[in-house]
């Protein structure tokens, strides 16, 4: 199943798709982002088709574990997506996040039109002249291509197994500091 996003020109909801390490922990913070209609955990980047959960673990296949964001522009801009995107998660080590380890935990950002790229590569170019992390970042900047929804049991996964092992000790922290450091983002049910 191939979704495509809205064109830049066509009103509604927009679409960005970003990799930074586990499905889970994207989904559980940007589910809590005001102006977020849906999040949804899945595969990018390989050329297997129809890519599974174990065959992308297995590093094989060239994906990414994704997010896909659907968002309205007039209530959060693509810009914060970012901004959180680099706030929770690490940059800095290639095909890496923490103790998951493979060319599926990449941090990379899928781009969807012209707007998003410059948006994408201007913001990393600010954080690189800041200084905003010790080491250069080494987020991918690439085109979006077909996107492949994960397997049903990873939807809401952090939601529903908050007590599981990995939720409680690299979800939950991630989801802690999207709440600290964007508190004004947050839905208000959220």
């Amino acid at each position: 199943m191939n979704l495509d996003p809205n064109p830049a020109d066509v009103a509604g909801p927009r679409v960005a798709t970003l990799a930074g390490g586990c499905f889970w922990c994207l989904e559980a913070v940007y589910d809590e982002m005001a102006g977020v209609a849906s999040v949804t955990s899945g595969y990018m980047g390989g050329a297997l088709e129809r890519p599974g959960y174990e065959a992308v673990c297995g590093g094989d296949t060239g994906h990414a574990e994704v997010v896909r964001i659907e968002y309205d522009p007039t209530v959060t801009s693509y810009r914060d997506l970012l901004e959180v995107f680099f706030a929770i998660h690490d940059p800095t080590t290639p095909n890496r996040q923490g103790n998951d380890v493979g060319s599926q935990y990449r941090s990379a950002i899928f781009w969807h039109d012209a707007e998003q790229k410059a948006e994408a590569e201007g913001y990393i170019a600010e954080l690189s002249q800041s200084g905003a992390f010790s080491a250069p970042i080494v987020t991918e900047v690439v085109p979006a291509t077909t996107f492949w929804p994960a397997e049903d049991y990873h939807s809401d996964y952090f939601a529903r197994h908050p007590q599981q092992p990995y939720c409680m000790f690299v979800v939950s922290p991630k989801v802690a500091k999207f709440r600290a450091r964007f508190a004004e983002r947050r839905k208000a049910n959220g």
